[in-house]
């Protein structure tokens, strides 16, 4: 265990983090909704600790003190956003906890936090909760309460309690409930923080299914050519411009005097969302407004911009999607266990659910970009288990599974046949590990995937005739295998049908898993009309948030 955190070892870290926050930017952007989607969180966070790191490389780590500071001094003129502001304020307090430290321990670096969870609460006008800033907050109360005595135990006592509080975020500010969402500030802090135990634990970066295959710099952006196109002579001004300014004080102008606070009371005449800080002779503020004309006036009357960044939201807004592709990125477990359970899933939703159900790791399974043997030996390695019982809950997938089940020479690896995500449903809640004889209970697993009946509710996407029936592009399709069971121009119509063509009359247990796309009012009508039709039959509803599939039926 590391018990002293050098310079060099904080500069790594710190890196570490922004390339973890980096690969998932368009994550942390798609989730982007307070205090307007501008879906840009992730790509500003991004840019302001990457100032941090560059600051360093430039001048080479020295004292535990001289890096924080150095890093500090590099996310403070990188900032962007208001995460990004927030984020650069909370290592300045970080930086100013260790001035003068050539090195530090688990508590000092508890107290360091503690100053930058107070340095960023100070730096916005009117603290949110709900927010990066909470998040923040309540993670280093718990690391400092847990009184650890090494880096790792601190940084585990800090990210269990980040993650916990995100989960927290929606209850605190209703815009996140609305959307169904998690704060997008306290995700970026989550890659950066995991990033940076990764670091500190010697491991290698994460990838695979949590980590954006796009680009920082345009990860889950929009269109700006299409979004601009789109706002036209008879276009509302609904949201404002986000207005940013990085301020050169100048003595000349009695610039020397002017305080964060005097600055941040102007603003919040103007406008809201407002975050204001002074370091040294610079002011960086942040602010939406209507008026940012009036901004610029009255930074002139005491400095020189050293940036100047002025957007239209309502631009950004018209064409922002929100996204929850956030997962918790789970490191590879270091104690060894008799049986670990695999299992392939697509859908936030169904992700969350197989890992209540008993899967210690979930390879991504989207139907469009299937896993490959690799993903499947990385997350036998992660689980760390004699055995490894594998669901790929794809048919398409089961080769993969199997050839990778061949290479491994780690564990012994044990493929269920399960052909759909309704058959890995119904096997994990049936998964019981108490024997410990893999074999027995991937055998058990495959009886039960055997018993299970799937249909599957999806759109055509060209014109064709199967089966007798005419399908025109755009139709709804209810599917059982390779049958085509029922043809409508709406979902819920489709479901309804495929429902209704199933063969149900030895089936105690209709589990209905509701796809992305599905919306409450398509939801609930398709359970009715099953609650209403079969009212002998056991439905359970399961939120899978998958693609492809607006409605999964599982009859077991």
């Amino acid at each position: 265990m590391t018990k002293t955190l050098t310079g060099a070892l904080f500069a790594a870290m710190i890196a570490g983090g922004a390339e973890n926050l980096t690969e998932n930017a368009g994550i942390v952007n798609d989730l982007n909704v307070f205090p307007i989607p501008d879906g840009d969180t992730g790509d500003n966070m991004s840019r302001t600790i990457r100032g941090g790191v560059e600051r360093v490389s430039a001048a080479g780590a020295g004292t535990l003190g001289g890096t924080a500071r150095a890093e500090a001094d590099g996310m403070l003129m990188a900032a962007r956003g208001n995460s990004g502001v927030i984020l650069s304020q909370f290592f300045e307090g970080v930086a100013r906890g260790l001035e003068g430290a050539d090195t530090a321990d688990a508590a000092l670096l508890g107290r360091a936090f503690a100053a930058g969870v107070k340095t960023a609460y100070t730096a916005v006008v009117t603290p949110t909760e709900g927010t990066i800033l909470t998040v923040m907050r309540e993670s280093t109360e718990a690391a400092e309460r847990a009184g650890a005595a090494d880096l790792e135990s601190f940084f585990g006592a800090f990210i269990e309690e980040m993650y916990a509080s995100i989960d927290r975020t929606p209850e605190k500010l209703a815009v996140l409930k609305e959307a169904g969402v998690i704060d997008s500030g306290g995700a970026g802090l989550a890659y950066i923080v995991e990033g940076m135990a990764r670091v500190l634990r010697g491991e290698a970066p994460l990838s695979g299914a949590a980590a954006s295959a796009e680009t920082p710099d345009t990860a889950g952006k929009p269109d700006t050519a299409a979004a601009a196109a789109a706002f036209g002579p008879d276009s509302a001004m609904e949201f404002g411009y986000c207005t940013e300014v990085m301020l050169q004080l100048m003595a000349d102008r009695g610039g020397m005097g002017l305080e964060a606070a005097e600055v941040s009371a102007f603003l919040s005449t103007v406008g809201d969302s407002v975050v204001a800080f002074r370091n040294g002779t610079r002011v960086k503020l942040h602010v939406h407004t209507f008026e940012p004309e009036k901004v610029l006036a009255w930074c002139r009357r005491y400095g020189e911009f050293v940036s100047v960044k002025v957007e239209n939201m309502s631009i950004q807004h018209s064409e922002s999607t929100v996204v929850n592709r956030f997962v918790r990125q789970t490191p590879a477990r270091t104690e060894r266990i008799p049986i670990g359970v695999v299992a392939v899933a697509q859908g936030d939703g169904l992700k969350e659910l197989f890992t209540g159900f008993g899967a210690d790791r979930i390879v991504d399974g989207q139907q469009t970009m299937n896993p490959s043997a690799e993903d499947f030996l990385n997350a036998f390695r992660e689980v760390n288990a004699d055995s490894v019982i594998v669901l790929p809950n794809n048919s398409n997938i089961i080769l993969a599974a199997r050839q990778a089940a061949e290479l491994c020479t780690d564990s012994r690896v044990y493929v269920v046949e399960s052909r759909s995500l309704a058959e890995g449903y119904a096997a994990l809640t049936m998964l019981d590990l108490d024997s410990g004889d893999a074999a027995a209970v991937a055998e058990e697993l495959n009886e039960v995937c055997r018993g299970v009946v799937t249909g599957e509710v999806t759109w055509a996407v060209r014109d064709s005739v199967v089966g007798g029936k005419t399908i025109s592009k755009g139709d709804w399709l209810g599917l059982c295998g390779k049958e085509l069971i029922s043809v409508a121009p709406d979902k819920v119509s489709a479901a309804c049908a495929l429902a209704d063509g199933l063969d149900l009359s030895d089936r105690e247990v209709i589990v209905l898993i509701e796809g992305r796309d599905a919306s409450a009012e398509e939801r609930a009508a398709v359970a009715a009309h099953i609650r209403k039709k079969y009212p002998q039959k056991e439905l359970y509803e399961a939120d899978g948030g998958q693609d492809v599939y607006s409605f999964i039926l599982a009859l077991e």
